[in-house]
């Protein structure tokens, strides 16, 4: 049988519509509303206030029994909380590099084999931190859970960026943000798109989120273009270069206070006044093997006629998809009367399918991330003392190192994050982890890092940053932009982020590190 879902949340939007829905007519015995029938204004207020506390106070309560229930089944001994944390990801069979690499340190052995091991063990300290943060995400909502995502997944560039300015390795500081961004744009991306359409015609999410992200990531781009043009400019006209550097340094200083409060605006209206946009749920597509051959021509064709980027959202919203399987709706005969299932009773089926347990206690959790972001730091330290080994001895360029190998350690939690859901359909949480995290590095972790700079008396670091990495940033941000506009995606699109940043570690690799590298060591 049917059911009529989140009754509560329309019945909320009820409560609190605008007064004057309600200003015909009194209200009558047993109807539910606001009466402002005797032009009361200030009275009818504070009713509604009343009802909305009221139904706040519900929902936390339903969220306190729910957090109860799903917490009923955990482990709480020592054993098994450790037990919990080993054996939650493969990835953690890298642990044992994290003691080898902080003992190998104190050792005469080669840098070069210092840096692997603490390059090794960086990796799954990345994904506890990832397991920690998700473990307090499912006490929390969707919203600040995909922000706490976000916010910890990025802990590993923000401490191997603080590490490396302290020992002035400017150039390491530079190519690792940038290339932190673009891991996440193109290859954290580029593997959700792919492996979540694999077996799926497209999926949906929630372009108001996205695009959203890809604004902000366009005005942090404009925050780099700007400098670069600031010194063309100069040098075309024959400034010295001496008052050209003084003026990027101020216009580097400014251009980070601004971002810095850019994006806590940005969190005033994810978080507060314009929540609902960012707990909207998108449209769930069946797998290849849930569809008749029928609808996939359907959905193939819907593609389509709904191709143009400003009407491929808006119009699939409330399609019907045919399935293979029988699914008891509306009727309550399996089948409509032209063999057809609506999306609604497509989410209905889904949403009934349990969704993921905590398995660790929350004081377990907050002592995961304490523990693990100290040992991040640890390894980030050892492995910059031997970066400069490194890049004398091998033919690998600090240039190559900070824009393709450090992002992709640090970026490991997000990208197993990002790739699980997608590959589960859950296309938003998978967009707001990887646009998320790079537009968190681009408001927040670069311009933080400026202004700790600027505290420590380190004019090099600014937001002049070489030709090549601006370009690279530009580029993917317009391509993210414009494959993400339409609100679906395909493997298609993901194999084309994915070559994209192929690409860009090609170059990485040849191209020669700039002379601005004398900046840093």
């Amino acid at each position: 049988m049917h059911k009529v879902r989140s009754w509560s949340k329309y019945e909320g939007r009820r409560a609190i519509a605008p007064f004057s829905a309600h200003r015909q007519r009194p209200k009558v015995d047993g109807e539910v509303g606001i009466s402002t029938n005797s032009g009361n204004e200030e009275g009818a207020r504070e009713e509604w206030k009343a009802r909305r506390k009221q139904l706040l106070e519900k929902e936390k309560e339903k969220r306190r029994n729910k957090r109860k229930q799903a917490e009923a089944h955990i482990d709480r001994t020592t054993v098994g909380q450790l037990k919990a944390v080993l054996f939650s990801s493969y990835a953690n069979v890298l642990l044992v590099f994290v003691p080898v690499g902080i003992t190998l340190h104190f050792t005469s052995i080669s840098p070069i084999v210092i840096f692997v091991m603490n390059f090794l063990a960086i990796i799954p300290l990345a994904g506890t931190l990832s397991f920690g943060t998700e473990e307090i995400a499912l006490r929390t909502g969707e919203t600040i859970g995909g922000l706490l995502n976000a916010s910890f997944g990025n802990a590993v560039e923000l401490i191997v960026s603080i590490i490396a300015l302290v020992k002035h390795e400017i150039v390491v500081v530079q190519t690792s943000l940038i290339g932190s961004i673009l891991s996440n744009l193109l290859l954290v991306m580029g593997m959700s798109f792919f492996l979540g359409g694999i077996n799926r015609v497209e999926q949906h999410f929630n372009t108001t989120v996205a695009q959203t992200a890809s604004s902000l990531l366009a005005v942090a781009v404009l925050s780099l273009i700007i400098p670069s043009a600031f010194h063309w400019a100069g040098t075309s006209s024959g400034q010295a270069e001496g008052s050209l550097q003084e003026g990027i340094i101020g216009l580097s200083r400014g251009t980070a206070v601004i971002l810095l409060l850019v994006y806590g605006v940005y969190l005033f209206f994810q978080l507060k006044s314009h929540a609902d946009l960012f707990n909207i749920q998108s449209q769930k597509a069946p797998k290849r093997s849930e569809l008749e051959p029928s609808a996939m021509q359907h959905l193939l064709q819907q593609s389509v006629n709904t191709g143009a980027a400003t009407l491929g959202h808006s119009a699939i919203q409330g399609q019907a998809y045919p399935r293979a399987i029988n699914t008891i709706n509306r009727f309550g005969s399996g089948s409509s009367p032209d063999g057809e299932v609506t999306t609604a009773e497509i989410v209905d089926g889904e949403e009934e399918e349990e969704g993921p347990q905590p398995e660790l206690l929350l004081i377990t959790a907050a002592i995961l991330l304490v523990i693990s972001t100290a040992l991040v730091a640890i390894c980030a330290e050892f492995l910059v003392d031997s970066l400069d080994y490194l890049v004398e001895h091998s033919p690998i360029s600090k240039y190559f190192v900070g824009l393709i190998l450090l992002p992709i350690v640090g970026n490991a939690a997000e990208h197993a994050t990002s790739v699980t859901v997608a590959y589960k359909d859950k296309m938003d949480l998978a967009i707001g982890v990887a646009v998320g995290s790079s537009m968190q590095i681009a408001l927040l972790i670069l311009p933080f890092i400026i202004v700790l700079g600027w505290i420590m008396g380190i004019d090099e670091m600014t937001l002049y940053f070489d030709g090549f990495q601006v370009v690279l940033l530009l580029v993917s941000v317009l391509l993210v932009n414009y494959l993400i506009q339409d609100g679906k995606s395909n493997f298609l699109e993901g194999t084309l982020l994915i070559a994209t940043y192929m690409i860009i570690a090609v170059a990485a690799w040849y191209f020669p590190v700039p002379s601005s590298a004398s900046l840093g060591k």
